[in-house]
């Protein structure tokens, strides 16, 4: 699994990417909101770990930019800002979950773990969706009088 790590502290981010790949993680990072948002475009990532107070552009910013674009990847907001208008306000904007600082280590590696087995849950079954429309739309065109 591929993950993305945009935070500017740099102690913590080592942290974190020590932390993930420990339990065989593939990490990028990030330490600023321009640096994470060029990573984002750049490659396919199954979830991205973002903190909100960001040199440059803000995690709001880069959150803005990445769903605005298109962008579907599972995005968990890590931050300090971390009163209830806060936390709303960033799941409003396309966060997927939201945790606060300090952290427990366990509960940040669960809440990613979910987000990524959500997320190929969903693409699997779309995928699936398709594949029986496809099949369903073929057997219809076989079976039109047109095709007689």
């Amino acid at each position: 699994m591929r993950l993305l790590i945009v935070e500017d502290d740099r102690n913590l981010r080592g942290f974190l990417r020590k932390a993930f790949r420990e339990e065989g993680y593939s990490v990028d990072e990030a330490a600023s909101g321009d640096e994470g948002l060029e990573a984002a475009f750049a490659t396919q990532y199954d979830c991205v770990v973002l903190d909100m107070m960001l040199p440059g552009r803000t995690g709001l910013d880069v959150l803005d930019e990445l769903r605005g674009r298109g962008v579907e990847t599972p995005i968990l907001v890590l931050t300090a800002r971390n009163e209830p208008p806060q936390r709303v306000h960033g799941l409003e904007r396309g966060a997927d979950d939201y945790l606060g600082k300090p952290f427990d280590l366990a509960e940040l590696m669960a809440r990613v773990q979910a987000l990524v087995r959500r997320s190929r849950m969903r693409i699997s079954t779309s995928f699936a969706t398709a594949r029986a429309s496809a099949s369903r739309s073929a057997t219809l065109a076989m079976a039109s009088p047109l095709n007689t």
